[in-house]
């Protein structure tokens, strides 16, 4: 049994649809659906049918993936590069991770994070801590984190959400490639205000 044509306009404008993009996922007219909210017109079952369904899907399907979210601009360092690179580079792109490569592998990442706790850690060998160390010695290999979680272009943006929540970034692949990165920063422009 479908619900009570009055539930028509009540979810399409939750959703925030427009009656044409409606129509548009119902594959009927943008009119008939202005005529259903207006009480104007008793629709046979199968169109009342068709609305639910393109209603229902919008509730319940995934409207964004990673593909839609991506930043394809991936800013990068090498495992051998110096830690002040790292540094230069997130000051340079206002950004708070870098994955970290050696030749075309992901092997790592660096987060402000995990600088941080570099500069404030005491050497045990020493005794000084990372502000007192030389930190334009180190190498991004030495400080490190494990990479990033790996997901396909399709992975729905509920998932991506779950994965950012415990992971400051995550890179998509497309056959074994990465072709780019989501951070909460970009799942965050994706919510409308």
């Amino acid at each position: 049994m479908l619900p009570e044509l009055t539930e028509i306009g009540k979810r399409r404008r939750k959703l925030g649809l427009k009656q044409a993009q409606l129509a548009r996922l119902a594959q009927v007219s943008q009119s008939m659906i202005a005529k259903i909210e207006s009480g104007k017109i008793d629709p046979s079952f199968s169109k009342t049918k068709q609305i639910f369904e393109a209603l229902e899907q919008q509730e319940h399907g995934e409207r964004l993936t990673a593909r839609d979210i991506l930043t394809k601009n991936i800013i990068s360092v090498n495992a051998s590069e110096k830690l002040t690179h790292a540094i230069g580079l997130m000051k340079k792109h206002d950004i708070s991770q870098l994955p970290v490569f050696s030749g075309e592998n992901v092997v790592g990442s660096i987060t402000e994070e995990t600088i941080l706790e570099k500069i404030s850690s005491v050497d045990e060998s020493t005794g000084r801590t990372g502000k007192q160390q030389d930190l334009s010695k180190l190498k991004i290999s030495d400080v490190m984190d494990e990479p990033f979680p790996r997901v396909t272009e399709d992975t729905p943006s509920s998932l991506l959400g779950s994965l950012l929540a415990h992971s400051k970034a995550v890179l998509i692949v497309r056959k074994e490639k990465i072709i780019g990165i989501v951070t909460k920063a970009d799942l965050l422009k994706t919510i409308s205000a």
